[in-house]
């Protein structure tokens, strides 16, 4: 019901160029450029800065979009939507036949042994000194019973040692035989057991023997070793280096007693060097390179991806950016900013047109892009990172940002911006129509049970109605869009599973930042309403000690003007909350107000009538005062300013004017100057008037109630009248011009608080013994 402007707003001809005059004629204005038009749009705040946010949210979302595209986004062990084919021809390594040719390269790498140099230089030495050590015995009962046994001597085999001897030192040529004999040792390794059994492992048909830093190693048979344990093999080892080194019976009975009487192992495996040398051997293998022709299958639709499925799919993104031509790198990426640019506009346009107070708060323009920018990237990330996460990480920051934006601003914004994010998310990885509708669901459910927020269950069933529908539509939307194997059921229930946890995580976390969300967007939610309606508040306390009459009146108040909210379909929490506080400032001077005045003289009976408009006005602002300084919600001022509009306080007003007329009177009788008299204006509150329906409501609903108090009887007909006539006074005075309150709207706001105040205010039976009271009611004021 708002009149139109009645201000001096130039006209659109008046708003055009002037044409400047001079002496010899007429010269026009010079023409405005495109330069001189960007520059007035960018001098304009809300659409200055708007552009740069739109500006920030597309760069932000086209890196995005373009990072996104680029990746594989694909799991291993996962049932593929989709085919991918090769785009453009490449050579690449094959990983796995790579692998396979290293892995060969390490088995075909010889064990690595290293000898008991120690043990081989003991025996070397024994034996070439030992006819020296016999040569003195007369037989072998002379010779030490160690040395007799160790090298099993006999009578035969003492002969053929001190044969041996020549000068007193043992023939070269014998000793020339023991070096041979024990080098033929050398190649004939003596194992352990263990280490002799694993001598069949690996491709490789030699071993390698190394015999200390200064000798060159040598490679032998695999089969050449023998079991240290098996004395058979050990005696048939060495008669194989005896009679290759040139000794004969006796002698040779000797060497055998002397090593396999007490067999020891004469190598030992050396693990480190033998994996020294398998790494090197893989390392210098050369990677397997495989050729893949265009239009190669990389993976079908209903194939469970492997890694080497992924690593070529990775290896083909990494081909194509590097060999494709650079216009059509350049082309596609352009092509995806685009599509994202398109989707920003959108959301742009959207806030430019159908959000104007959004528009005109930049700060907050700014908030929404950044939750959208933020909730955009975690989502992106996710799906890039895990590309099975879209029921769960990248699900709940779409949804959570839908309900942010629904509780700063309104359902229809949220529902708005979320689907446009929806939207942006799926251009930015590629999702299919399916997941977009799956997502819609999900905000449109978010946003639809975000509107009742009085009691914090609200959120909780916020969640569980988010879960149901995000886990159904997940089932639904993977049956139509996935191919149907075995495998995709199991990960269909699992993907349903995390969805409907991502809906439980919505709610709570919207629960969790409601408080942030209240500061940072400066709304109010109807759970920090509902707080504030507690009698047990601090403020309401303080005002029903200070001031008990201002309390009920408030209580009564709140009451009826709900029950009017719920009639037009208004915010009656709101309007009831706002009914509470709006006379709060009367608690610094309760005592000029009737309502908490219990009789005695009236305060105002010493005050001329402009000291007494003062205090009764003044109570608006120090209401304010109060209720800044008690944090009440900012909501909650518009009640506490504009309850009373702009209207007179017509009492004071009219005491004004008799004042002024008897003084006239007397001034008249005594032919002095008549008094001035007082202005209407004086005499009205400094206003705004009501901007809300809620608003307009209090307004009507505070002014019947106190005059409702001064009815002698007040029945229904009479309450009924003067609701109307107070309403109708409030309308002719403009008060309902700035709100968007309707006849229709206006008329049920009366019905309803008619039957309101007919029931408080109802007639009772007078018994006999009552007396009526003939005492005049008392006028109230404020």
């Amino acid at each position: 019901m708002a009149s139109e402007s009645s201000g001096s707003e130039p006209k659109a001809a008046d708003r055009l160029p002037k044409r400047a005059g001079t002496a010899r004629g007429i010269r026009k204005a010079e023409p405005v450029t495109w330069r001189q038009r960007v520059n007035a749009m960018l001098v304009n705040a809300p659409l200055g800065w708007g552009l740069l946010i739109a500006l920030g949210l597309l760069v932000v979302a086209s890196a995005l979009a373009i990072w996104a595209r680029e990746q594989p986004m694909v799991a291993v062990g996962r049932v593929m939507n989709s085919t991918k084919v090769v785009r453009i021809g490449f050579d690449e390594a094959d990983p796995n036949a790579t692998e396979q040719a290293r892995q060969q390269a390490r088995e075909r790498t010889p064990d690595i042994f290293v000898a008991d140099m120690a043990w081989f230089n003991e025996l070397r030495s024994g034996l070439a000194t030992l006819p020296r050590t016999v040569s003195a015995a007369a037989g072998p009962e002379d010779i030490e019973e160690s040395i007799r046994q160790r090298f099993g001597i006999n009578a035969e085999r003492l002969t053929a040692l001190k044969a041996e001897m020549a000068d007193g030192a043992p023939r070269s040529a014998y000793v020339e035989r023991v070096g041979r004999f024990v080098d033929r040792l050398m190649q004939r390794p003596m194992l352990d057991a263990a280490t002799w059994q694993r001598t069949d492992q690996g491709l490789s048909r030699q071993i390698e023997l190394r015999f200390g830093t200064n000798d060159a190693p040598i490679m032998v048979e695999r089969t050449r070793p023998v079991n240290a344990e098996v004395v058979t093999g050990v005696r048939e080892a060495v008669l194989e280096a005896a009679q290759r080194a040139g000794f004969d019976e006796p002698l040779i009975g000797v060497l055998l007693n002397r090593v396999a009487s007490t067999p020891v192992a004469t190598f030992r495996a050396d693990q480190a060097a033998t994996s020294i040398a398998q790494v090197r051997a893989a390392e210098a293998v050369q990677p397997v390179i495989v050729q893949w022709a265009e239009r190669s299958v990389i993976f079908a639709r209903g194939d469970v991806l492997t890694a080497a499925q992924l690593a070529l799919y990775e290896a083909e993104l990494r081909a194509f950016n590097r060999q494709a031509a650079t216009w059509r790198l350049a082309l596609r990426r352009l092509s995806v900013a685009g599509a994202v640019g398109a989707v920003v506009l959108g959301i742009s346009a959207y806030i430019w047109i159908f959000c104007p107070t959004l528009r005109r708060r930049p700060r907050h323009m700014a908030w929404i892009a950044a939750a959208m920018a933020v909730a955009l990237a975690i989502a992106v990330a996710s799906l890039v990172t895990r590309p099975v996460s879209l029921p769960l990480a990248a699900t709940t920051p779409l949804m959570l940002c839908a309900a942010i934006i629904a509780i700063a601003y309104s359902r229809r914004t949220g529902l708005a911006l979320g689907s446009l994010l929806a939207l942006l998310l799926c251009v930015c990885v590629g999702l299919p129509m399916g997941s977009l509708a799956m997502l819609l669901a999900g905000v449109g459910v978010v946003v639809w049970r975000i509107d009742d927020l009085h009691q914090r269950n609200a959120l909780v069933l916020l969640g569980l109605c988010t879960s149901a529908v995000l886990a159904s539509s997940m089932i639904l939307v993977a049956l139509i869009d996935r191919p149907v194997v075995p495998k995709v059921l199991t990960e269909v229930l699992t993907d349903a599973g995390l969805a409907a946890i991502a809906g439980v995580l919505v709610g709570a976390l919207t629960l969790f930042m409601l408080p942030l969300i209240e500061r940072v967007f400066d709304v109010t939610t109807g759970m920090t309403l509902v707080e504030l309606r507690d009698p047990r508040h601090p403020l309401l306390k303080e005002l029903l000690q200070r001031a008990p009459g201002t309390y009920n009146h408030s209580l009564n108040v709140a009451s009826i003007a709900e029950t009017a909210a719920n009639a037009i379909g208004a915010d009656s929490l709101l309007t009831y909350v706002g009914a509470l506080y709006h006379d709060v400032g009367k608690m610094n001077k309760p005592e000029y107000f009737i309502e908490n005045q219990s009789g005695g003289t009236n305060k105002h009976e010493r005050l001329n009538p402009a000291m007494s408009v003062l205090v009764i006005i003044g109570h608006v602002k120090d209401g304010l005062e109060i209720a800044r300084a008690s944090t009440i919600p900012r909501v909650l001022d518009h009640f506490i300013e504009a309850h009373h509009g702009t209207t007179l306080v017509e009492y004071f007003y009219r005491r004004a004017v008799d004042q002024a007329g008897e003084k006239s009177a007397a001034d008249g009788e005594s032919k002095a100057a008549p008094p001035a008299m007082p202005e209407e204006i004086e005499y009205r509150y400094p206003g705004p008037k009501p901007k809300t329906k809620e608003c307009a409501i209090l307004m009507l609903t505070d002014g019947v109630e106190s005059a409702t108090r001064t009815l002698r009887e007040p029945t229904p007909a009479r309450i009924d009248q003067l609701v109307r006539s107070l309403a109708n006074k409030r309308l002719l005075d403009g008060q309902f011009d700035q709100c968007d309150l309707t006849n229709r709207e206006l008329n049920l706001v009366i019905e309803s608080i008619s039957r309101s105040l007919a029931a408080v205010y109802h007639g009772r039976v007078q018994y006999p013994s009552d007396k009526p009271d003939t005492k005049p009611a008392a006028k109230a004021s404020g």
